[in-house]
């Protein structure tokens, strides 16, 4: 997806704010993890918030790519 938006007149690159969207989705999934105790079973668990925001970006993305440029 290329494009920038243009925020008070700064432009900023789709994917940063597809990247800031991720980031505040994971947290109440980080949030709802912790609650439930499903941490117990993650070995590291930075690093499976990372890849959490990772996923979850890469879904922004691809969401946000296929509603502006449906087939």
């Amino acid at each position: 997806m290329i494009g920038e938006f243009d925020i008070g007149g700064v432009f900023a690159p789709t994917l940063l704010l597809w990247a800031v969207v991720a980031v505040l989705l994971s947290l109440p999934i980080r949030r709802l993890l912790d609650w439930s105790g499903a941490y117990r079973f993650v070995w590291h668990r930075g690093l499976f918030d990372i890849a959490l925001v990772l996923i979850l970006w890469g879904g922004v993305a691809a969401l946000a790519a296929r509603l502006t440029f449906p087939v």
